[in-house]
């Protein structure tokens, strides 16, 4: 079984900063690509961020240039860093890997998510 366990969300000014963490853990072969989803109230998930195995990166228009995406290999661990914030980020935030396991199945996994607010 495999798990994602995200965290790193809370209340923010405007402006703020906040670094989300997302862990995969259990029975793992490899991950392939891992990314940041979010979900305001009324609306559809969206992918904000991803990143590859090789270190490729994508972000939607939205958080270009305040979002970074990045992940460390060796624990698992996808994080968002999110600068410049605004009351429109204000979401649940997911987070999303494709992960082989060691049955060799593949599929994405999804976290529970962590809220983050940004007040104005």
């Amino acid at each position: 079984q495999v798990q994602l366990v995200e965290s790193g969300g809370g209340l923010v000014q405007a402006g703020g900063s906040l670094r989300l963490s997302c862990t995969a853990s259990g029975s793992i072969f490899s991950i392939n690509a891992m990314s940041w989803y979010r979900q305001a109230p009324g609306k559809q998930r969206e992918l904000m961020a991803l990143i590859t195995n090789g270190g490729y990166t994508n972000y939607a228009d939205s958080v270009k240039g305040r979002f970074t995406i990045s992940r460390d290999n060796a624990k698992n661990t996808v994080y968002l860093q999110m600068n410049s914030l605004k009351p429109e980020d204000t979401a649940d935030y997911y987070c999303n890997s494709r992960i082989t396991t060691q049955n060799y199945d593949t599929m994405n996994y999804w976290g529970k998510g962590t809220l983050v607010t940004v007040s104005s």
